[in-house]
């Protein structure tokens, strides 16, 4: 008789992810994942499916995590520009001090472009940071905290793109105080 499968679905994928986030997609073997998650190689295959699926499960729970910051960020008493401004020191901090980057910016390079549910995923959740920052840079606006002399839409897609650079340069370079002046400028740039 074969033995039944039982895990913490949920724990074994946010194991998964934080290999797949140390390691990338084709960094990390099947024996990485299995480990981490505790499981053998039979059950992943018996109830998530192959590499691939487990991946795109990955990506959900990481975009989801986010999601919910992002909501919590929103639900806030504070001003919409003092949001912002946390956001960006704590994307700053991720940035500087995190040990693995930006999931979803590591995975558009290394999957989305040959995956359609990989890309089509970071895209929703690209569209919800765009509409998080667009919703406070126009909330900010009202408020007289940014000059209404900006775009919001073009904030929030600049915000976006500047964000993803500072990533990359910061892969680069090791340089935390660099990416901590194009932060400031950023907050002045848009301070009125």
């Amino acid at each position: 008789m074969a033995r039944s499968v039982e895990f913490n679905e949920e724990q074994a994928i946010q194991k998964a992810m934080e290999v797949f986030w140390e390691k990338g997609y084709n960094g990390a073997s099947l024996r990485d994942l299995t480990d981490a998650m505790k499981i053998n190689s039979s059950s992943l295959y018996n109830t998530i499916g192959d590499k691939q699926e487990l991946f795109v499960r990955c990506v959900k729970h990481y975009t989801n995590i986010r999601k919910k910051d992002l909501q919590n960020r929103l639900d806030s008493d504070r001003s919409p520009f003092s949001i912002l401004v946390n956001y960006i020191n704590d994307a700053v901090s991720v940035i500087i001090n995190g040990d693995n980057s930006c999931m979803a910016v590591k995975s558009a390079f290394e999957v989305a472009t040959n995956d359609q549910r990989v890309k089509d995923i970071l895209k929703a959740d690209s569209d919800y940071a765009y509409q998080f920052l667009y919703s406070l840079i126009k909330d900010a606006m009202d408020q007289g905290e940014i000059s209404t002399d900006e775009d919001p839409e073009l904030l929030a897609d600049y915000f976006i793109s500047t964000w993803t650079g500072w990533y990359e340069s910061y892969i680069l370079h090791k340089d935390g105080n660099k990416i901590k002046k194009m932060a400031q400028f950023f907050i002045k740039q848009i301070s009125k």
